[in-house]
């Protein structure tokens, strides 16, 4: 009797982990996405083609400084996975959402083309991810990003500069021969529906271009390219702020400073007084552009030409005083009245020739 017990022991033994072999095959196969639709690219019997389109939403900042701008947008893309095909029929639904990061991230298995931007700087955030897969197998993913891009700003002409504000994307882990980025038909051109809305303190949104392109991925291999989408953004600088902080009231101050040659001929000390407080004035204004632009090394217009002409104007009247104290003394004031009467109208002219070239130069 005991040993019947002991069979039957065994045979139950044996037949509860074959159940629960059998059932922990089944959660196994359960967790399996069919058809290795994970991480495996769809076939396509070349690269992969993905549409992608950007709709620009808003420039949050400019950073001189730091060389970078902030920005928010909705990047679409859109491919073909023959095996995402399903029956609507069947499906109830001529086209599965997934919305959110939970259904996003666990409950579709399906490959997507996770794109990411290549000249970030500190912050790539993905605020809303949206995944429509329609039953011919098109799949169109939206995300929304807020990132911070760094950029190449040239300040030679500030404050009349105008920027190109690039923003490059391209497909993390694959090259050109694996995934090919193409333009959406609406957006081979400038587009400014959705840029026409935004508004940038001291600056305005020129124009925004898409087009693609290569760059060597050597992290993938030695020689390889990723194919690329960059959204190109022509900005300019509202110059306003600047010429009413410092341009116009050191014009004033400027031209303020030439009544010294309609001053006695013998107040030199009084004559050179005014010229010194312009050249402190234009030195002041130094220091406070200095606050504002960037530590760059090339000069610019506004500092290396504005604020030295007009500071070097304001010297040459502390050399025209001397010159004219100097003939007082020596008993020459008729040669010291015509050195005013010459300054008169030199000063004014070269001054504000010198300001007219420079503007030519800047707009050219």
């Amino acid at each position: 009797m005991s040993l019947l017990t002991a069979l039957w022991g065994v045979c139950l033994l044996a037949s509860g982990h074959a159940v629960a072999a059998t059932e922990a095959a089944s959660n196994t196969v359960s967790l399996m996405p069919q058809g290795g639709l994970l991480g495996s690219l769809p076939p396509a019997g070349g690269p992969v083609k993905v549409t992608v389109r950007f709709d620009l939403r808003d420039i949050d900042h400019i950073d001189d400084d730091e060389e970078s701008f902030e920005f928010t947008g909705v990047v679409k893309s859109t491919w073909h996975d023959p095996r995402q095909v399903f029956d609507p029929a069947l499906e109830g639904t001529d086209e599965k959402v997934f919305q959110g990061d939970f259904q996003f991230n666990e409950v579709f298995e399906g490959w997507f083309p996770q794109l990411i931007l290549v000249n970030e700087s500190g912050m790539f955030d993905k605020r809303g991810v949206l995944l429509r897969v329609r039953s011919d197998g098109t799949l169109s993913l939206y995300e929304t990003i807020n990132a911070v891009a760094k950029i190449d700003l040239d300040l030679r002409r500030y404050p009349f500069d105008h920027q190109q504000l690039d923003a490059t994307f391209h497909v993390l882990g694959f090259d050109n021969t694996e995934i090919e980025l193409v333009l959406d038909d609406e957006f081979r051109s400038g587009h400014l529906d959705e840029g026409q809305s935004i508004r940038m303190p001291q600056w305005h949104l020129a124009d925004v271009r898409y087009f693609t392109g290569t760059r060597n991925t050597p992290l993938i291999a030695s020689g390889a390219t990723a194919s690329t989408f960059t959204a190109s953004i022509h900005v300019e600088r509202n110059s306003f702020f600047i010429l009413r902080l410092v341009v116009l009231p050191l014009i004033v101050i400027v031209i303020l400073s030439w009544c010294v040659f309609w001053m006695d001929k013998s107040s030199v000390g009084d004559r050179l007084s005014i010229s010194f407080i312009g050249i402190l004035t234009a030195v002041t204004y130094q220091v406070i552009l200095s606050e504002i632009l960037p530590r760059i090394s090339y000069p610019t217009l506004i500092n290396d030409g504005f604020l030295f002409v007009s500071l070097f104007v304001m010297t040459m009247t502390v050399m025209v005083n001397l010159r004219v104290g100097y003939l007082d003394r020596h008993g020459e004031s008729r040669a010291g009245d015509q050195l005013d009467h010459l300054c008169r109208w030199l000063f004014p002219v070269t001054y504000f020739g010198a300001l007219l070239v420079m503007c030519l130069v800047a707009y050219a």
